[in-house]
């Protein structure tokens, strides 16, 4: 077995040769709605917190059916030093990183 990967034969010349009139044009606007903004959770998810070790760079990703399980992970986050992360239920999006939390320890 030879270290090299077989080729995969894909057809990207027809695209690259295709017309512009072929493809819509969007815009910025329409794009960040759609990519963004329209995020959707499956409805036995309650919530996805994806956690990111700022001295190791790893990335670890917890799905939570219940509230109150997530609400335990975010509090054990919040006093674990040197990570970042992103917490995502039905509505909204939040980031939080240890330089937020020390903007908030001076008041």
């Amino acid at each position: 077995m030879s270290g090299k990967k077989k080729y995969f034969p894909n057809n990207w010349q027809e695209y690259a040769q295709a017309s512009d009139d072929n493809f819509i044009p969007h815009t910025y606007e329409e794009i960040m709605s759609w990519k963004v903004a329209g995020w959707e959770l499956p409805a036995s998810v309650c919530c996805i917190i994806r956690v990111n070790d700022l001295t190791t760079k790893k990335v670890t990703e917890h799905v939570y059916q219940k509230h109150s399980a997530a609400q335990k992970k975010v509090n054990q986050l919040l006093s674990t030093p040197d990570v970042e992360f992103t917490v995502v239920d039905h509505d909204s999006i939040h980031h939080l990183s240890p330089a937020d939390l020390d903007d908030y320890e001076d008041l």
